[in-house]
């Protein structure tokens, strides 16, 4: 019968026995975490298998850890020997299953790795995990976490629910907290966001004339007062000013909540409300980690691009005089600009043929046009222009070539880029990413990457 492998004939051929050997802690831990429930390609899991439960567990001993932690090694190897516990435990019942097979020597080899011993203290499977007030992810670690109150004359229980994003860009495009996409025309100051504890307002202008579209040149921020944390921050970005600060000149509020390491090693205290520039003048974060907030600032030519994730619960904490948010409502139906999801790709308007432009010229790390650059662009030409940049013609893709056809400005093709990026990187579920336009479908079915590699690994080591 030879040896029981995967069906994935002639793998071993992808990768030599030393390299794989040489990264085998890595790539068997990866195997552990992401494909106990996605391995049917090759085999069947029996329902009395239980090593996804102990994985689950192990990244919940560990979730938690820092190596800035002085205890860090010691915790992990407690972590590492509660795991090896649980794969014999369930031993028997997972005999032949390749995942479980995986986990058994990623643990073996990082235990030899950290010199952790193999007789000592294990981790509970419940471990107590010490609770930062001003932490929103460890203050709401656990449902029955004591309400908090705050400068408001109310309180509110802080239970670990799911996150919201919300997003704008381009002339300008909104995607709500409920994925729902639109197109606004929303001229002046429109709040999108206003509760208990955030406020984000958006100030919007013409972009040329004889087009009813619009483009960002204002956001303000609002952290509102949180006992114990933070007094109230506003910032404020307007063209040509992405400050690194608030208002009042300062970078951060409130007591360090917990220990960070950078991409260089060093140990940093991170407090309850911080600044993050990224890039100058161009790109700031704001991270608000006592209610688990996160906004993104850009100016990519002369307009301004947000992103922002937020607790639901916290977005859902508003009175009847805060009802108005676009990002919770979406535009009125009288700014609405798409229909019904459907952007009108008209030709460009009159008065971009008619407009002078006489602006000065920008650079940045992305490559940025300058207004002169502006053009008229035919429909092929904007769809051209903006397949350098999105792959797939999605919302975003489409929102761009919009965007061409009405400004002629070249830099709302990295807006629509960013903002595919920031929501990919605060949006909380994957498998709503993707937005197309009404009657419209995917042009290409992408492979999924990640199921990809976790299934050649697969294949591969199990010809090592």
């Amino acid at each position: 019968m030879g040896r029981a492998g995967c069906c994935c004939s002639g793998a071993e051929r992808l990768a030599s026995p030393s390299t794989v050997r040489r990264f085998r802690p890595l790539l068997l831990l990866i195997i552990a975490l992401t494909s106990a429930a996605r391995i049917g390609q090759c085999q069947v899991i029996t329902p009395q298998c239980r090593i996804h439960k102990c994985t689950t567990d192990f990244v919940s001993l560990t979730s938690h850890l820092t190596p800035a932690v002085d205890d860090f090694h010691v915790e992990f190897c407690k972590a590492l020997r509660a795991y090896s516990a649980c794969t014999q435990r369930t031993a028997k019942s997972c005999r032949g299953n390749l995942v479980f097979h995986s986990a058994v020597l990623g643990i073996s080899d990082l235990m030899s790795q950290r010199n952790c011993s193999r007789d000592g203290p294990v981790s509970s499977a419940h471990p107590e995990v010490h609770h930062e007030p001003c932490n929103y992810y460890s203050r709401t670690q656990h449902a029955h976490t004591p309400a908090h109150a705050h400068a408001h004359t109310h309180s509110h229980t802080h239970t670990r629910q799911g996150f919201l994003f919300c997003g704008l860009f381009g002339d300008p495009h909104l995607r709500t907290f409920k994925d729902s996409f639109q197109t606004c025309k929303v001229e002046g100051a429109w709040p999108l966001i206003d509760n208990d504890y955030l406020s984000v307002q958006v100030t919007n202008v013409p972009v040329v004339t004889g087009s009813s579209a619009t483009a960002t040149n204002k956001i303000t921020v609002i952290f509102k007062p949180y006992e114990g944390c933070t007094d109230q921050r506003v910032y404020q970005a307007v063209t040509d000013n992405l400050p690194a600060a608030f208002d009042d000149g300062t970078v951060s509020s409130g007591d360090p909540i917990h220990v960070s390491v950078g991409t260089d090693g060093a140990a940093g205290k991170v407090r309850a409300l911080w600044i993050s520039e990224r890039s100058p003048g161009h790109h700031v974060e704001l991270h608000a980690g006592y209610i688990g907030v996160t906004v993104i600032v850009r100016q990519l030519g002369r307009y301004l691009t947000l992103a922002v994730r937020i607790p639901e619960e916290l977005a859902q904490a508003y009175d009847a005089t805060q009802d108005l948010q676009l990002c919770l409502n979406g535009c009125p139906r009288v700014e609405r600009i798409d229909q019904s999801g459907h952007l009108p790709l008209t030709p460009p308007s009159v008065g971009l043929q008619l407009q002078q432009l006489h602006r000065p010229r920008y650079s940045s790390q992305i490559q940025l046009y300058s207004p002169s650059d502006r053009q008229m662009f035919t429909a092929e030409g904007a769809k051209e222009r903006c397949r350098e940049q999105l792959e797939v013609q999605d919302i975003y893709f489409h929102s761009c070539v919009f965007d061409l056809l009405t400004t002629g400005d070249a830099n709302f093709t990295v807006a629509a880029y960013s903002a595919q990026k920031d929501m990919e990187s605060l949006h909380p579920h994957r498998d709503r990413w993707r937005i197309y336009p009404q009657g419209s479908a995917p042009s290409t079915l992408h492979p999924q990457p990640l199921q990809l590699l976790t299934l050649l690994l697969l294949c591969t080591l199990s010809f090592v």
